[in-house]
């Protein structure tokens, strides 16, 4: 691998890390004022067994009940919790706290919830070859009455042999309707750029394939992000480096023989970032996501054009360390929002909202968390089924170690 490509995804980890801890200054190009949201932290993470500094969003059941992941805290490997509303608050459970090797420790990513009703995840650290695991959470088979009742861990798969991925980081795991899992890992495969994997439950445990090796040529290298779906089958995400350094919109399409890739678009300096957030569709096969590592970003759409996509810049975020990583989220009536760690007026982070008005998409802020909160949010933001928008702050609160909180509109 050509030293100027060369990733130490345990550099990259501690810079951000320690990057979270300091302001940067940070211009955000003007943008309307909404009218003013309400926020609700339903919990300040204290970095003991409730764990601590989220870089995940948070995943909603059908019964409106929140789960989520820590890095730090717990054990002081990071936690699974669960909040649930009860008698007017929201009171959290501890899950699961990891215990470094060989169950893993450090999940960047959040959880998915399985066909099995289980939680799903991953770990960029720990495992068998300390290189990053896919874990499974389940309830316990019987009553617990300790005081705290972790669920079943089960690590469906380590990473770091010959041929495998290594270091899965934000990105979320997705299912097909076959109850497969997709994922990525930031390392390793043919060219120790990064794959695709897929995991298939096979004689009661999961067998691992690679669908794509990243070469660092024009498909890219180092995909942070997961994985989506469309329609027919075919599967999008992002790497964080390209062929002018700045990463890439990729699409996996299967075939008998394998699985084939497309480069979408190659990202450019001039796009203020890199690929490193997820993507979402919109109602009508278009793409959208948000771009950032060193220079505050950018928020994008990729439309279908013949054979090929159309790329278009819909909002340049300004502002240094650090920038988006997570991917953008859709409302019920189409706006588009997203977390930006470094915006706001006091740079302490904001969610943007793009709305879209007379085929243009205005840019302002939903949310500044110079108004309390937390700050430095993360992951992306989830909406329950009345329009609340909920999400995490990786730093700040009460006991400074990050919030889950709730926006009401």
């Amino acid at each position: 691998m050509a030293n100027h490509r060369s990733l130490d995804i345990r550099s990259q980890i501690r810079k951000i890390s320690l990057l979270l801890a300091t302001a940067f200054a940070t211009a955000v190009l003007p943008g309307a004022a909404t009218q003013a949201q309400t926020l609700t932290v339903l919990h300040n993470f204290t970095y003991g067994s409730d764990g601590g500094m989220p870089y995940a969003g948070v995943t909603l059941d059908q019964q409106g009940r929140i789960y989520g992941t820590t890095t730090g805290g717990g054990a002081q490997y990071g936690t699974v919790y669960r909040l649930v509303h009860q008698g007017g608050s929201w009171v959290l459970t501890p899950l699961y706290l990891f215990q470094g090797t060989p169950d893993g420790y450090l999940p960047y990513g959040g959880v998915t919830f399985g066909p099995d009703g289980a939680l799903y995840g991953t770990t960029t650290y720990g495992g068998d070859e300390n290189q990053g695991t896919v874990f499974r959470l389940r309830p316990p088979a019987n009553a617990c009455a300790a005081a705290l009742c972790q669920w079943q861990e089960t690590v469906i798969h380590n990473f770091g042999h010959v041929g495998d991925g290594d270091y899965p980081t934000y990105g979320n795991l997705t299912f097909d309707r076959a109850g497969n899992i997709y994922g990525t890992a930031v390392q390793g495969g043919a060219h120790n750029d990064g794959v695709v994997f897929k995991l298939t439950p096979s004689g009661g445990g999961w067998s691992e394939s690679v669908l794509w090796n990243f070469t660092g040529g024009s498909d890219g290298a180092y995909p942070q992000a997961g994985v989506t779906f469309d329609s027919a089958g075919n599967l999008y995400g992002t790497t964080s480096y390209g062929q002018q350094g700045e990463g890439t919109v990729y699409e996996l399409s299967p075939t008998q023989s394998g699985w084939t890739e497309t480069t979408l678009y190659t990202f450019t300096p001039y796009d203020n970032g890199s690929g490193v957030g997820g993507l979402v569709f919109d109602r009508s096969g278009n793409l959208f996501g948000i771009t950032g590592l060193q220079e505050g970003g950018v928020a994008y759409e990729l439309t279908p054009l013949g054979q090929s996509w159309n790329y278009t810049r819909l909002q340049v975020f300004n502002g240094g360390y650090p920038s988006p990583l997570a991917g953008p989220t859709f409302d019920a009536q189409g706006n588009l929002y997203g977390p930006l760690p470094s915006g706001g007026q006091d740079d302490g982070g904001e969610i943007f909202r793009l709305t879209l008005s007379g085929g243009s998409w205005v840019y302002s802020v939903y949310y500044d968390f110079a108004n309390g909160g937390g700050f430095d949010p993360i992951g992306a933001v989830t909406f329950d089924a009345s329009g609340n928008m909920y999400g995490t702050s990786s730093e700040g609160g009460s006991q400074d170690h990050g919030t889950v909180w709730e926006i009401t509109p």
